[in-house]
């Protein structure tokens, strides 16, 4: 069985309605090329808001049945018959959180998940923002293919990309929200960025497909680079950090699912020993 990937890499300014008319189209550029699941960055309904801690912000959160930009992608979903995962600021009573919706081929909402790792440091202050996300790693079976979903610094621990493929995950998508680091100019975490993912699709046998902005946000900049990496970590496809469009690669998930199984990895597992892993 065969699937089509998309990651979309933009610019994002810091209007709602100019952000979703472009990711839609850019959604709609990857169908017209035989996209079937296609992944816009993190939050892209404006500015990275999370540079700095200010109240004001917490009035873009909205609640899953109240948000506009959900009922959109879901339309948008149907209309194209594409999977779309699609990130977004949610307000759950007093708490909030950094989250993201399966949106399947048919518009039907699969789900929900809460972004699970919330860094906190100099322009990246999310503690201040979000929740520590309770919905655990999900993983949503698609029209085209089982697909587990991480957010942002999710992606830099290993044992995210392991419990999804434990639950079942042939795809791991990764939207993101990464550039500068405003206390230390001469810190570029491009390279590392990208290499913690590869490993990821080495060590699980598994694709990766990861969506970055691009751009400057009021004196923060983010460098792109977003990728499709196979399951043996080989680009498919891939930008640098000024590209702008969508990103389509296949993946033949029968080809997957053989080089996983003859590889090792799951059937030399020794879950008994890792114990220690799970200590705080």
């Amino acid at each position: 069985m065969k699937v089509k990937v998309a990651a979309i890499q933009c610019s994002i300014s810091d209007n709602e309605e100019e952000n979703v008319l472009k990711i839609s189209a850019y959604v709609k550029e990857a169908a017209e090329q035989g996209a079937n699941i296609v992944l816009p960055p993190e939050l892209f309904q404006g500015y990275y808001f999370c540079r700095q801690e200010d109240e004001k912000f917490f009035s873009r959160a909205k609640t899953v049945s109240e948000s506009s930009i959900l009922r959109h992608f879901s339309s948008l979903a149907a209309d194209l018959g594409v999977a779309i995962p699609v990130s977004f600021f949610e307000k759950d009573g007093p708490h909030y959180y950094n989250s993201l919706v399966m949106m399947d081929a048919d518009g039907k909402n699969l789900g929900l998940y809460r972004k699970s790792h919330i860094p906190d440091g100099p322009g990246y202050e999310e503690k201040f923002y979000f929740r520590p996300g309770n919905t655990g790693f999900q993983v949503w079976n698609t029209r085209f293919a089982k697909v587990g979903v991480g957010i942002c610094w999710d992606q830099w621990f290993p044992e995210t990309a392991r419990s999804l493929v434990l639950k079942g995950a042939q795809l791991l998508f990764y939207p993101t929200a990464i550039g500068s680091e405003p206390h230390d100019p001469s810190l570029d975490t491009r390279h590392p960025w990208r290499r913690a993912m590869i490993g990821h699709a080495v060590s699980n046998c598994t694709t990766v497909i990861a969506a970055n902005r691009i751009g400057l946000e009021e004196g923060q900049s983010f460098y792109g680079h977003s990728f499709v990496a196979d399951y043996k970590g080989d680009f498919l496809a891939e930008y640098k950090d000024k590209e702008e469009g969508v990103l389509v690669a296949e993946v033949d998930l029968d080809k997957q699912s053989k080089y996983q199984a003859a590889f090792g990895f799951f059937r030399d597992r020794r879950p008994e020993l890792y114990e220690d892993i799970v200590k705080t």
